[in-house]
């Protein structure tokens, strides 16, 4: 039929969290909500090439804490600290509260959905062909862990007058398994040809679902876990 599912919204609450952590309602959702979107992309035009991937917004009474996941927390955090203090203070100026910046760095960004995206994206951009840089990034990704990926590509590849899709893949992608730990992304290209999407999907193993019960065998009842 066609109908696909995000794998990330797909396990929501089962192995996956929500990035923006409120709540609200009526006009104060609206607000923030808009302000969520102007803190990521202040981040991200500051962060530069530092790897940015996931952006975590969690509000409290006086306070917004902001959690930051790089792949070269050296580059964000910058000389001494100069860069994350002028990104704090850019923050506070933008959101009127208190900011807790928080950066944490990611140890495998061959493996991170986001990243590859726009990494081949990048590639793209720089007239690499399309089928060396997906096999380059799934060998990478496999290497470090990965227990599956795939990536697709569409548009006018290599400039060709009618635009197609191509994908690869290696591993296993058990899209339809709730505990499947499945990270996603999507990016764009912009080549002269015109827009090239990627996207990428890449399987890490499986998750216990929080909260799942299990059977304690010895008293016969089950324990929350």
């Amino acid at each position: 039929m066609g109908r696909k599912v995000h794998p990330i919204g797909f396990r929501l609450s089962v192995t996956q969290d929500w990035q923006g952590r409120w709540f609200a309602e009526g006009a104060q959702y609206r607000e923030y909500l808009r302000q969520d979107f102007a803190i990521r992309d202040l981040i991200r035009r500051a962060a530069g090439r530092a790897g940015v991937s996931r952006i975590d917004v969690e509000r409290y009474p006086g306070k917004v804490k902001v959690t930051v996941h790089t792949a070269k927390p050296g580059i964000l955090i910058g000389r001494k600290g100069e860069s994350v203090k002028k990104i704090r203070a850019d923050l506070e100026t933008l959101a009127g509260k208190k900011i807790d910046l928080d950066i944490k760095e990611i140890k495998s960004a061959d493996i991170d959905a986001y990243l590859v995206a726009h990494n081949i994206a990048d590639q793209l951009e720089r007239r690499i062909s399309y089928r060396r840089a997906m096999k380059r990034a799934i060998q990478q990704a496999m290497r470090q862990g990965a227990e599956g990926i795939k990536i697709k590509v569409a548009g006018r590849l290599s400039g060709a007058e009618m635009a197609r899709s191509v994908w690869l893949h290696d591993g296993r992608l058990p899209l339809q398994t709730l505990r499947a730990d499945i990270d996603f992304a999507r990016a764009a290209a912009t080549t002269t040809y015109g827009q090239i999407g990627v996207k990428v999907w890449v399987y890490k193993g499986e998750m216990k679902p929080e909260g799942e019960e299990k059977v304690d065998t010895t008293e016969g009842v089950y324990v929350s876990a």
